[in-house]
């Protein structure tokens, strides 16, 4: 088909900056939900509202037969000041699209536009989810699946911005994409006194630096050498006064893993050395541990169909099969549910200052990027009724 790109390119733009300026927390997107929502409807797209919360959904009918398609992007921000000096910065004190997903969110929009105008020549049905609160544990993905948006759907798709892939470039990653992403709290209590009257105490602070340094072995000495596992700690908080022993310390982390087996060993290792630590120090410890979102897993087939068709239709400057990461992204419920992928659009450029991580205050993304992007989404629609 002949979709005239070039005429959406500012739109695409213009969407993107609206929403990095007016950016909404997870589970709190209330402008957002209605700018997408009417913006669809302006398309004579049949809307569906606040499906599992602040959810959107779109229809689009195909006039011929074939499956049909769900494309998803989330639209939440973080609590992060923008700290970049552009025009279309951050309008919210604290509030950033610090991960791209007003590029998502655009790029969505404008896929819709461009499809909805080609009707006649589609096969099959498009499902255009617009997810909210990805950031945040529980996520939205799981509120909107189970309040039905994936019945009927056959395939779903989605894509990431990538800081790290230069403008041009769409990654793919069959198989583990992103790991389990899990979160787990420690509140030591011990029994606080004089520093300089150690044995009269049961010292909190020695407790939860043992702990820490025997957490590490669990990694080095049970996981597999093949298998991948990450635990870190990244708060420890105790005491107030130099000369004091504390009595209590806190301590969270998160641990990362691509297999639920090395998922629940490391939680199990975790479980056994709390019980040392509390018997070896004379502490008593709460341990609390929260699982995050599952590993996203991306099926070889679809990945793969997808990835030669945008080496096929040429518009792309490189497709790469790109490494695994050990982040979170709740696309992962989807394909749980339903086969498909989740693809990565390059956005760097250091031409435009596009060069710094996601989750980072001066975080950019290259706009022109955006658009290879949506021509991904189109590709696959368009060759949808070859997916078997």
């Amino acid at each position: 088909m002949n979709w005239n790109l070039e005429d959406y390119q500012q739109e695409l733009v213009d969407i993107r900056r609206y929403l990095h300026m007016h950016p909404e927390l997870s589970f709190k997107e209330e402008k957002t939900k209605r700018y997408i929502a009417d913006y669809l409807e302006q398309l004579n797209i049949e809307v569906e509202r606040d499906v599992g919360g602040n959810g959107v959904v779109g229809y689009i009918e195909g006039s011929l037969p074939g499956p049909t398609v769900a494309l998803r992007a989330d639209f939440d921000a973080l609590p992060i000041q923008d700290s970049k000096d552009v025009p279309y910065k951050s309008t919210v004190a604290g509030v950033m699209h610090a991960c791209g997903h007003d590029g998502h969110t655009a790029m969505l929009l404008i896929t819709a536009k461009i499809l909805v105008q080609h009707r006649n020549q589609l096969a099959g049905r498009i499902v255009l989810i617009h997810q909210h609160a990805e950031e945040l544990i529980p996520g939205g993905a799981k509120s909107m699946i189970e309040a039905g948006v994936l019945e009927d759907v056959d395939y779903v798709f989605g894509t990431h911005t990538a800081c790290y892939l230069p403008t041009g470039t769409i990654g793919f990653c069959p198989g583990p994409a992103y790991a389990n992403a899990d979160r787990f709290t420690l509140n030591i209590k011990g029994q606080g006194g004089h520093g300089a009257a150690p044995h009269e105490t049961k010292d909190a602070i020695i407790a939860a630096s043992q702990l820490i340094a025997q957490f590490q072995t669990i990694i080095s000495r049970s996981v597999n050498p093949i298998e991948t596992a990450v635990l870190t700690i990244g708060e420890f908080k105790s005491g107030d006064a130099f000369n004091v022993i504390a009595d209590s310390a806190y301590l969270s982390g998160t641990v990362r893993t691509y297999r639920d087996y090395t998922k629940q060993m490391v939680k199990t290792r975790m479980e056994q050395l709390i019980g040392a630590i509390e018997v070896g120090y004379q502490v008593s410890i709460t341990f609390n541990y929260e699982d995050g979102y599952p590993a996203l897993i991306n099926p070889e087939k679809e990945t793969l169909w997808l990835k030669q068709k945008v080496e096929s239709a040429g518009f792309a400057d490189e497709v790469i099969i790109q490494p695994t990461s050990l982040g979170g992204e709740d696309f992962s419920y989807f394909l749980q549910q339903r086969p498909g992928t989740y693809f990565y659009t390059g956005v760097m450029n250091e031409d435009k200052n596009a060069v710094y991580p996601h989750h980072h205050p001066n975080f950019d993304l290259d706009e022109d990027g955006l658009l290879y992007g949506v021509q991904t989404f189109l590709a696959l629609i368009e060759n949808i009724t070859e997916l078997k």
